[in-house]
């Protein structure tokens, strides 16, 4: 397929595309800005989409990835919006000033438990967790993303079992 009729088939997508991505957000606003997000990641990865395959379902799923995706990213960040004109994001703090005796005990605990992981699982779960996304932790440890998936998955599985009995 031809870029000239990929994007051909792809902006046909548009009014079914917009109609999922309402679905999703609630909001007009937040759907145009992810079906923004959409058409940007599938020309970006038009490569990774195989000739004579669902052109529509490839892109529904980047988009209900890019929303999931989204979605963890605000609540990890712990960001809420306030509801007035103005819109403004508050950050909420992640503490109250101090730590107390067991949450400084229990961060030297998981530091422990992921220090004795091999540094095969650990580098990727490092990286995932300071915030790199799959692909640039492939592309920096030279591995497959399913490698690195599956090593992140495999690593929070060890430290849970490691630390299933410290949570009691």
């Amino acid at each position: 397929m031809t870029a000239m009729e990929f994007h051909h088939k792809l902006i046909s997508l548009e009014p079914n595309l917009e109609r999922f991505a309402i679905s999703l957000t609630s909001d007009r606003e937040k759907a145009k800005d992810l079906l923004q997000d959409t058409f940007m990641k599938a020309i970006m990865y038009r490569d990774k989409f195989e000739a004579f395959t669902n052109l529509k379902a490839w892109t529904f799923t980047i988009m209900k990835n890019t929303f999931i995706n989204n979605y963890r990213r605000a609540v990890r960040e712990n960001t809420t919006m306030d509801n007035t004109k103005d819109l403004y994001y508050i950050n909420k703090p992640k503490d109250f000033g101090y730590d107390s005796p067991e949450s400084d005990l229990s961060v030297k605990e998981i530091r422990k438990a992921i220090d004795k992981l091999e540094d095969e699982f650990r580098v990727p779960f490092e990286m995932h967790n300071a915030g790199y996304k799959y692909k640039e932790i492939a592309d920096e440890l030279n591995l497959k993303i399913g490698t690195v998936k599956s090593r992140i998955f495999f690593t929070r599985k060890k430290l849970m079992e490691s630390l299933k009995d410290y949570g009691n």
